[in-house]
């Protein structure tokens, strides 16, 4: 049995999966450092910016981006990459959001809440189980909660511990 003629270019169907993540990645990147350039400094500017970059990007993907996704968490090194760049990607988030956390930081947990929402509602999208103003929406109310969470602490308004 012979190897795929891309394996050729790419080496392993690692590399290939390494290299479309890549690609995407930057693609996001770029598109999302432009709108979060030209955006109103306020928190509905920036939280707008991360919900509808994320989401329009996966959908100028198209439906194989979600399961590139899926397939770098299945190899070590590739889960590897995927952290690195989900690294990168909360940073960036928080760097925007920060101004609006008031004396507080925005938490771990909550940024990795923020790239949780931004995957699963981009995937539905994709999959047309939601529409993308749907999954943008949701994404921008979700975003506006964590920091407005981080402003007030950390912990949910009136809430104790368990």
């Amino acid at each position: 049995m012979t190897k795929p003629v891309v394996y050729d270019h790419f080496g392993t169907r690692s590399g290939l999966l390494a290299a479309l993540y890549q690609e995407f990645d930057a693609r996001q990147t770029a598109l999302m450092d432009a709108a979060l350039d030209a955006s109103e400094p306020t928190l509905a500017g920036r939280a707008a910016v991360i919900a509808s970059s994320y989401v329009d990007c996966v959908l100028l993907q198209g439906r194989e981006i979600p399961g590139v996704i899926a397939a770098l968490a299945g190899a070590p090194e590739l889960a590897k990459l995927k952290r690195d760049y989900e690294a990168i990607f909360m940073e960036k988030c928080r760097a925007a959001l920060a101004p609006f956390a008031g004396s507080s930081t925005i938490a771990p947990a909550g940024l990795w809440a923020l790239l949780g929402s931004a995957e699963a509602l981009s995937s539905a999208a994709a999959a047309g189980d939601i529409t993308a103003a749907q999954a943008q929406d949701e994404l921008f109310e979700t975003i506006v909660a964590i920091v407005a969470r981080s402003a007030r602490g950390g912990s949910p308004s009136g809430a104790g511990g368990m």
